[in-house]
């Protein structure tokens, strides 16, 4: 274990203020997302170093359509998320405890380095939610920026400014999950909020190259007012060339729904065409 950053005593209990869960946690006890923990009044990261899926693949696998296009990259990934969302496709990572393996930050970048020789241009931070992985990813981070490497994020964006801005000097590109666009979404179907998430995109636009992707889930966030609004605010506070990926749902966790139609995805391509420069349709 190490110690975990960002968070202050409040005996019996400490404080994390990492994400706007900033969960007061008792003794023994973990916070919302089950990777940091109180122990005698200092918190602790679980998950430092615990690797549970690693992989070099294409960026557009991120997905990143246009960002370094045709390269490789190598995607680590760990345990624990800040979110619940009820269709999470890595659920068995996020909300499960997985076999792992240790990898310190120097032997990351050691892997990246040998997989240059593949096109890999660098870390791809991914799978699981990488901001409960902060501690780590800060530290090999700057050490995968001297070796003239990239650092990339695929993130839900909940977390709070203060170590956001701390770790955006390190970071490339960020795939940014904007999961739907009303408060009633978050909180009802990941457990969440929006207005940090937005927040974030807003950072993360002004710091490096960013992508936004949204799973378009039928009856839940698939309406042309929701669609709408979400493609509206992403031209006006992003900019009409921020590229958007609007990914088909399927079945799985704990939802059941069927995926979502071809005619809808289509629907909605079309409504983000109008406001967006650049649009992908994934999982077709």
């Amino acid at each position: 274990m190490r110690e975990a950053m960002y968070y202050e005593a409040d005996p019996p209990k400490v404080h994390c203020v990492l994400c706007p869960w900033r969960c007061h946690i008792p003794e023994g006890k973990v916070g919302v997302c089950r990777v940091r923990m109180n122990e005698q009044g200092t918190l602790y990261s679980l998950n430092y170093g615990k690797v549970t899926g690693i992989s070099l693949d294409p960026i557009e696998k991120k997905p990143l359509r246009c960002f370094h296009p045709g390269s490789m990259i190598l995607s680590l990934g760990t345990l624990g998320c800040n979110f619940d969302c009820g269709f999470c496709q890595n659920y068995h990572i996020a909300q499960r405890d997985a076999d792992s393996r240790e990898i310190t930050p120097d032997e990351a970048v050691a892997l990246a380095e040998e997989t240059k020789a593949h096109g890999n241009i660098g870390i791809a931070y991914t799978y699981s939610e990488p901001s409960v992985w902060f501690e780590y990813i800060y530290d090999t981070a700057p050490k995968i920026r001297a070796a003239g490497l990239k650092n990339v994020l695929v993130t839900n964006g909940y977390i709070e400014e203060a170590p956001l801005k701390a770790l955006l000097p390190y970071i490339d590109a960020v795939n940014l999950d904007i999961k739907g666009f009303t408060e009633d979404y978050y909180s009802g179907i990941c457990k969440g909020r929006l207005e940090p998430v937005l927040r974030s995109a807003r950072l993360y636009k002004a710091a490096c190259h960013l992508e936004i992707t949204t799973l378009v889930v039928p009856g839940k966030n698939d309406s042309d007012e929701e669609l709408t609004g979400l493609f509206d605010w992403v031209a006006g506070e992003l900019g009409r060339d921020t590229p958007l990926h609007l990914s088909r749902y399927y079945p799985m966790y704990r939802f059941t729904e069927r995926p979502t139609p071809r005619e809808t995805m289509e629907r909605a391509a079309e409504l983000a065409r109008k406001r967006l420069d650049t649009v992908f349709l994934g999982n077709i």
